[in-house]
C-alpha cells in the first residue's frame, strides 16, 4: 500500500504546477493576408498566453532516445486549454524565440496536460 501511494504521489509531483510554470509562452497562429497594395503580409494571431514547463534540447538520454525528433530543439509541457486544439500549424514563442510545433501529445491520456515537441524557427515569421 505504501509503495502505491508513493507512486501516485510521484506522479502528482511530476505534473505539479511548480514544474509546469518555469516559462511564459505564447501560442500563435500565423496567417497571411493582403495589404492595400495586394502584397502578402504575415501576421500573428495570439491564441493563448500561458505558463508552461520548457526544456531545451540537450544531450541527455531522454533526447538521445527520441531519435524520431532529431531536429527538435525544445519540449513544452502545459495544461490543456479548453476549446483550443494545438497542432503543427501553430508556433510557440518563448523568451523571444519562435518554435515550430512538430508533435502534440496528451500526457498519460487524461486530457489534463499536453506535451509539445518543437524546433527552433529562425526569422520573424
Amino acid at each position: 500500500m505504501r509503495m502505491m501511494l508513493s507512486i501516485i504521489f510521484s506522479e502528482v509531483v511530476f505534473l505539479s504546477f511548480g514544474k509546469l510554470a518555469n516559462s511564459f509562452i505564447e501560442i500563435v497562429s500565423t496567417t497571411t493576408t493582403k495589404d492595400a497594395e495586394g502584397f502578402a503580409v504575415n501576421g500573428d494571431t495570439v491564441l493563448a498566453n500561458i505558463w508552461a514547463y520548457f526544456e531545451p534540447k540537450n544531450s541527455t538520454e531522454r533526447w538521445r532516445n527520441n531519435a524520431v525528433f532529431a531536429e527538435a530543439s525544445a519540449l513544452f509541457r502545459l495544461r490543456k486549454i479548453p476549446g483550443l486544439t494545438i497542432d503543427s500549424t501553430m508556433v510557440i514563442i518563448c523568451d523571444g524565440q519562435r518554435y515550430g510545433i512538430l508533435s502534440v501529445e496528451d500526457v498519460r491520456g487524461r486530457g489534463m496536460y499536453i506535451e509539445v515537441i518543437a524546433k527552433s524557427v529562425s526569422g520573424s515569421g
